[in-house]
């Protein structure tokens, strides 16, 4: 596990480019960014994932080469870049997210690094491209080729970032992640 500034996370994944871009290619879909949530401590980093962001918006990665085929996201591994905010020790829905929710700086540091990641690929901001796990989990992009639904809307096996905050809109997620992503891809230099 190594920390890396965003810089650094361009520079990973223009080296990676055509290796996702030619695996998602045959597969017939898009590169896609699935985010996630741990469901663990702060400080506790797993190796399912290419980047893990840190209670303080510290990124880690987990390899340097994001071909490097990681277990995050049932039947949509490949061609893909998984993000995990280590959090959410012990939600339990989305009115009670834990004694450790995803903090503010988690929240931002996933924008920086859609906005990175996205710029750097060449794909838009948008739910076919980037998802939650919960949406991935239900199919939100419309692509049922790979699974049947098994996410908040039909069986609530996975959840992962269906809100941000406790209280806020089921499903709300997906869009705030994207939207602050948005805003960094237009409004920074991160992405330059």
């Amino acid at each position: 596990m190594k920390q890396i500034v965003l810089s650094e996370l361009r520079s990973i994944a223009e080296q990676a480019k055509e290796g996702l871009r030619t695996v998602s290619d045959k597969m017939g879909r898009p590169i896609k960014i699935y985010i996630h949530w741990s469901g663990g401590h702060y400080q506790q980093y797993f190796n399912d994932y290419h980047i893990n962001v840190g209670q303080n918006g510290e990124l880690f990665i987990t390899t340097e080469d994001f071909n490097e085929y990681k277990l995050h996201t049932y039947h949509r591994n490949s061609g893909a870049v998984a993000i995990v905010a280590a959090c959410a020790y012990n939600a339990q829905s989305t009115n009670n997210l834990g004694p450790e929710p995803p903090t503010e700086a988690q929240i931002e540091a996933i924008a920086q690094a859609i906005a990175v990641l996205t710029r750097t690929f060449d794909i838009p901001i948008d739910n076919r491209h980037v998802m939650t796990h919960a949406e991935a989990a239900d199919n939100a992009d419309g692509d049922s080729r790979w699974h049947e639904p098994y996410g908040p809307r039909t069986t609530g096996e996975r959840w992962d970032f269906w809100v941000i905050y406790e209280g806020d809109e089921p499903g709300s997620g997906g869009n705030i992640l994207r939207g602050k992503g948005v805003w960094y891809s237009y409004n920074g230099d991160i992405c330059e």
